[in-house]
């Protein structure tokens, strides 16, 4: 609205009289600013007050305005400013009927900011939607009902909210083998679909391919003769490129969706447009004449854009309610000819061949050349061309696009103006129950990597503090967060979750715009329609750290917990907790390179990918002190993978990954309520051994700065014939940081065994923020009686145990192994030193071996020094294993390591084995009786032995993360 000029005049009055109030003058405004009084306390807020329902000009407490006198206020007040202004938004539902829309003159001045903030208390609300009202059971149906629309609204949203949930458009699942796909649409191949043909308003339907990482949306034009004929451009551009509807990288969900002949389920609903009447099918004990069902009007509820020469600048936004809006788009001939992560193609291209749909169905140069004008998903709230703007403590829900869109292109922006963003913050708030995803920062167009105006670039965005789950719901492509071409992006302590593709992406491009090119895209044809750059992009510098992802990839594929693409030089990735056990942890794609991966805990199913197929210029990435629970992180092209360790789900975290672990995600002080899988307190578990007894010590951290662990309990559990006694009291509570111990003394029975074992059980109780908390875990005690008559030596921690003429071995060793790109060499061994020589049999049984994995071994050995692992020459090893037989391997070229072998199956523990050595040659035997000797392949050459060497016994469990055990008999060297 716009206020009359003898309102104006008062307003400007009392803003005057304000400013005079806190010491100034309006007319001095400026002078006075830069007048430095150090003494002078900083001046409290100019506040103005706004409510629901205000009116008038003069926004005070007892007579709050609306939203656009406030905003008018503003503008004339910032000129003159000598403090901060605040608007205080009265809780309540601010339904608008336009946008609202910031630029330079509705910013702070003279180094003040201008704040819309919501009043104490309260919970204002910026609704773009209507509420349908008047509902009725529709007639002729048990199940639908109906209400007319608010007159007035010409809006056909994509969305409906019932209750604060985003509700399904009436769709019907068809499966793909049903289907065939032509250029110019769809053939019905199954007779019983044949009612298609007679759906009533045919142009309202589209049909949605959810593929492998795009989640596709085409219109039809009509259905006649079992055949749908869609909509152009936007079936064009669905069937050329990759992952398309006929040629899809994975066979994924087909609807229809959007007639009224598909209203059959709960929670679904259509809107006839022709007769206003909007049908909604309730969930089970809902009640549409008691429900709040919103129907969305708007497309985006606030922008804030000025120009790059006059940007907007120094606003925030907090304690604010964006809620309500749709995205109509997809419903036009365009669709959504999506390419991923919020990306889609717009437009039909001058250069798509005709023969696209065979010819360019897994990409084809011409289709290369659309990468640059892809159009980015707008966002409810989008802010480009701004800087120093803060959104803080809000929350974003039902809304029918991207939530909020920071420097994205001007396509995305109703500004027009797009990019520029820096210095933007985004944090402390909530996501939830949206069609789109989370926040997206960066363009993906030319100026967006190359700015062409220094003043485009997007710097300096901070996204922290979040929790952003359940997004992406209607377009199940896009990210919890994505940020593309950003130079200083700041993604921490956000926790990401429920979500159908990847939970935070990184990146743009494929590599194609990095100095020099990808030589990949190269042979592809992209550099005939662009140049190849030589300077960088402008991403780099970027941190993401202390993120807590879970429960991604719920729907999509070809993504992961982090997903990234092209260079970022100087960009780390550290202290993130991910738990998608499901899923991917980390995936670099294509052109991929200098991140810094460290100190993060992945408990996924694939640790990490990088995509360095040929020519793709993906690689450079350290690895560095990360914590695993499945697969191990795979070294690629220049990789540096360091301190890696394995964890496994029935032991405790070590205190390191519990910290990671537990301060993940928001703030401990911030969160509702107590996470099962972010344990307080940290539980570190140890044993020590002196001959026949041990002590387990359990470390207790209080992970948690602020709050104290109470009500805590310990016991350890020891099975027959064990006792655990504990050596003192257990703590009643751990103050906050800090650490308490309990200790018990473990005595093992005398059973005349070398080595035994014993599993003891420990388990513990707490209470932290009125929750109980239990933990534990088996702990393996193992006592030994020493071996006297041979040496000893472990690559690897080991125990040794001899009683008259048994020996045992035990440890976790990976392997001995130095082939296919293998470099083990972790095992234990008893042994006689020098005592093998030309001549000499070696002779030993083995009675046992645990099965920790099938490539186990546990045998003899002949080496020049048992004590010198991945060096020693002269090295073979005959040796028995759980599923894989009995091996003979040895060194064949002098390097330290075994790397040939010849084997023998289907043999297992117990069995006798046997090496003789002859000059410079080793021959190997085993017998399952100790009389009959069958030989196991031919005489092999010892590279480098001795005249004389160690003989002895050796163990590898072939897992660094499980202790196994062998027991051997008979020893021998003659």
């Amino acid at each position: 609205m716009t206020i009359p000029h003898r309102h104006l005049r008062r307003a400007a009055g009392v803003i005057a009289a304000t400013i005079a109030l806190l010491g100034g003058s309006a007319s001095a405004g400026a002078s006075a600013a830069s007048t430095s009084n150090a003494a002078r306390p900083a001046a409290p807020p100019l506040k103005l007050y706004v409510s629901p329902h205000g009116a008038g000009t003069r926004c005070l407490p007892a007579r709050p305005c609306g939203l656009t006198q406030a905003q008018q206020l503003v503008r004339a007040a910032t000129p003159h400013a000598r403090t901060d202004i605040q608007v205080v938004l009265d809780g309540g539902t601010y339904r608008l009927d336009k946008p609202l829309r910031f630029d330079a003159r509705d910013s702070g001045r003279n180094g003040h900011t201008v704040s819309w903030v919501a009043a104490p208390g309260s919970s204002p609300i910026l609704s773009g939607g209507s509420r349908v009202q008047g509902w009725h059971k529709s007639p002729g149906s048990a199940t639908v009902w109906e209400a007319k629309v608010p007159r007035g609204l010409s809006v056909d949203p994509r969305q409906l909210y019932v209750d604060g949930n985003l509700a399904t458009r009436a769709r019907t699942q068809i499966s793909p083998s049903d289907l065939s796909y032509t250029a110019d649409g769809v053939d019905i191949k199954n007779s019983a679909l044949g009612y298609l043909n007679n759906i009533g308003r045919q142009s309202r339907v589209e049909m949605e391919f959810v593929n492998s990482f795009t989640d596709r949306l085409s219109p039809v034009v009509s259905i006649a003769d079992n055949h749908l004929t869609m909509a152009q451009p936007a079936w064009n551009n669905n069937t050329w490129g990759y992952d398309v509807v006929q040629s899809p990288f994975r066979t994924g969900t087909v609807y229809l969706q959007n007639a009224r002949e598909f209203l059959d389920a709960p929670g679904e609903w259509y809107l006839d447009t022709a007769t206003r009447t909007l049908y909604y099918q309730p969930k089970s004990g809902q009640d549409p004449r008691n429900s709040d069902v919103e129907l969305p009007q708007l497309e985006s509820l606030l922008q804030v854009s000025g120009t790059y020469t006059n940007p907007a600048h120094d606003l925030t936004f907090s304690g604010i309610r964006f809620t309500n809006t749709t995205w109509t788009g997809p419903s036009t001939a365009q669709g959504y000819a999506d390419q991923q992560t919020g990306a889609f193609m717009y437009g039909a291209s001058p250069l798509r061949p005709a023969d696209a749909f065979s010819s360019c169905n897994y990409g084809c140069q011409t289709f290369e050349s659309t990468r640059n004008e892809w159009h980015q998903t707008p966002g409810a709230v989008q802010i480009s061309a701004a800087n120093h703007i803060t959104l803080t403590g809000n929350t974003y829900t039902n809304l029918g696009s991207l939530a909020v869109g920071v420097g994205e292109d001007a396509n995305a922006n109703a500004s027009g103006v797009g990019l520029g963003a820096s210095d933007i913050t985004v944090s402390d708030s909530t996501f939830a129950d949206n069609a789109g995803g989370g926040i997206t920062v960066g363009g993906i167009q030319t100026d967006a990597h190359h700015p062409s105006d220094p003043a485009m670039t997007n710097k300096d965005i901070t996204v922290s503090g979040n929790v952003i789950h359940d997004v992406a719901q209607q377009y199940q492509d896009q990210d919890g967060i994505l940020f593309t071409y950003v130079t200083r992006a700041r993604v921490t302590h956000n926790e990401v979750y429920n979500l159908p593709y990847s939970g935070i992406g990184a990146g743009w491009g494929w590599g194609i715009q990095d100095p020099g090119g990808s030589p990949d895209y190269a042979e592809r044809g992209i550099y005939n329609y662009q140049p190849v750059y030589q300077t960088p992009t402008t991403a780099k510098d970027d941190v993401v750290s202390h993120n807590y992802i879970h429960d991604i990839m719920r729907t999509m594929n070809d993504g992961a917990g982090f997903y990234n693409l092209s260079a970022s030089p100087g960009s780390v990735f550290q202290h993130n907790y991910l738990r998608a056990p499901s899923s991917s942890g980390l995936y670099f794609d294509e052109g991929s390179r200098y991140w810094t991966v460290d100190e993060n805990v992945l408990d996924v199913s694939t640790p990490n990918i990088e995509n360095t197929a040929a020519n793709r210029n993906t690689g450079n990435i350290t690895y560095t002190d990360n914590w695993v629970f499945n697969g191990q992180i795979v070294l690629k092209h220049l990789d540096t993978i360091t301190g890696t360790v394995k964890l496994s789900h029935s032991q405790p975290l070590p205190a390191g990954a519990a910290r990671v672990v537990y301060d993940s995600g928001i703030a401990a002080a911030l969160r509702t309520g107590t996470d099962s899988d972010r344990p307080p307190v940290a539980v570190a578990l140890t044993a020590a051994r002196t001959g026949a007894q041990a002590t387990i010590t359990a470390t207790l951290t209080n992970l948690d700065a602020s709050r104290r662990a109470t009500g805590v309990t310990a016991r350890a559990t020891a099975p027959a014939g064990w006792t655990a006694k504990p050596t003192g009291p257990v703590p009643g509570s751990i103050a906050p940081g800090a650490t308490a111990t309990v200790t018990w003394k473990v005595t093992g029975p005398s059973t005349g065994s070398p080595i035994d074992t014993a599993a003891i059980a420990t388990a513990f109780g707490y209470t932290f923020r009125g929750s109980a908390f239990t933990a534990g875990a088996p702990v393996t005690i193992v006592t030994a009686t020493p071996v006297t008559t041979m040496s000893t030596f472990g690559s690897v921690p080991s125990v040794f145990g001899q009683v008259g003429d048994s020996f045992a071995i035990r440890n976790a060793g990976a392997d001995i192994w130095g082939a296919g790109g293998q470099s083990d060499d972790e095992y234990g061994a008893i042994y006689s030193p020098r005592a093998a020589k030309d001549g000499s049999v070696v002779t030993v049984r083995v009675d046992t071996e645990d099965a920790v994995n099938g490539w186990t071994k546990a045998g003899i050995v002949l080496r020049n020094d048992l004590t010198q692992p991945r060096q020693s020459q002269g090295y073979v090893a005959l040796v028995v294993t759980p599923d894989n037989g009995v091996n003979l391997d040895w060194d064949s070229d002098g390097g330290g390591l075994l790397d040939q072998y010849a084997s023998v199956g289907s043999v297992k523990a117990p069995v006798w084995l046997r090496l003789t050595r002859t000059g410079d040659k080793v021959s190997a035997a085993y017998s399952t009786d100790g009389t009959t000797w069958n030989a196991v392949g031919g005489p092999v050459t010892l590279t480098g032995a001795a005249a004389q060497q160690d003989a002895g016994m050796i163990f590898t469990s072939h897992d660094q993360a499980a202790a196994g055990q062998a027991g051997f008999s008979h020893f021998t060297v003659s």
